[in-house]
């Protein structure tokens, strides 16, 4: 008898803890804070998006009511986020578009009356010294680069749906051969040829590093492409220890980059108009709308 009452109360310990860990859903009449600790859900340290974040909150003074930025990646942000809203729980997490993320769920960007992150931004494909001599067909196709924040969300979208980036890209240039024909048009076949491209693990970049370089494989060039973290990426054109990248956002996020290194690259310009980056949350925070929202809240 003893045993099976044992096995009944650690059941029942076990679904009150389950229940006590249950974060309840978001409540428009309870403070904000308290419901999320005070805390932004960020990504990687070092990024632009997270310098902006830390600003912010000295900004709309909210480090006075103990609102905190916690650093993780793009993969766990976006999982808690993807967590929080199928359970309708509140969060503010760093966002940017384009980004799958925005397709997928019903988010918004919460006003920024102190511009701090700034307007929208570009998204610039920059090239190292001397390209145009060593491999002028390469500096052509990547100087005619463009496409849009649809564009690059479709690539996201498989990928993140679980597709190889390079088979999701190779897909997207089969798909679009009309718009691809418009960077390589009378580009020569190139033979023996070899590329270096680096980028920073984004989703963004993912997608436009591979698609750039499967358009640069269907010219004949060996295109290799090398993940780094931000500041070694932009060191590695400065330094010609790589050939070009495709993924530095202006004139914000990779603003004190730029600067820092903008003797010793080239500037082919934007290669996407219209990117993002603030701080979003679910849609139905219907009361959150301003970063001035979080103020005493």
């Amino acid at each position: 008898m003893k045993k099976y009452t044992l096995v009944f109360l650690l059941l029942i310990t076990t679904v009150l803890l389950a229940s006590c860990s249950e974060i309840a859903a978001y409540d428009d009449h309870e403070k904000l804070g308290k419901q999320i600790n005070y805390t932004i859900t960020g990504i990687d340290a070092g990024t632009g998006i997270m310098s902006g974040t830390d600003k912010a909150l000295s900004v709309y003074n909210l480090r006075e009511d103990n609102w905190q930025l916690q650093t993780s990646s793009t993969a766990a942000m976006t999982s808690t986020l993807s967590k929080a809203i199928k359970h309708k729980q509140a969060i503010v997490v760093t966002g940017w578009t384009p980004h799958w993320m925005f397709t997928k769920f019903d988010l918004k960007f919460l006003d920024d009356p102190e511009n701090v992150f700034g307007g929208s931004e570009n998204i610039n494909t920059i090239v190292r010294k001397g390209l145009k001599k060593d491999k002028p067909e390469a500096y052509t196709v990547l100087d005619r680069f463009n496409w849009k924040p649809a564009d690059m969300s479709e690539v996201m979208l498989q990928v993140n749906d679980g597709d190889d980036p390079q088979v999701a890209a190779a897909a997207w240039v089969k798909k679009h051969a009309n718009e691809v024909a418009k960077w390589t048009k009378d580009v020569p076949k190139v033979k023996g040829e070899t590329l270096s491209m680096t980028y920073v693990a984004w989703d963004s970049e993912i997608a436009s590093t591979n698609v750039i370089a499967e358009a640069l494989r269907g010219v004949g060039y060996d295109v290799t492409i090398q993940a780094m973290e931000i500041q070694p990426m932009w060191i590695s054109i400065a330094t010609n220890k790589a050939d070009a990248m495709v993924a530095a956002w202006l004139p914000n996020t990779s603003g004190k980059l730029m600067q820092d290194y903008k003797a010793d690259i080239e500037d082919l310009g934007p290669n996407l108009k219209g990117a993002k980056v603030g701080l979003a949350v679910p849609t139905y925070m219907t009361n959150i709308n301003s970063i001035a929202d979080l103020k005493n809240n």
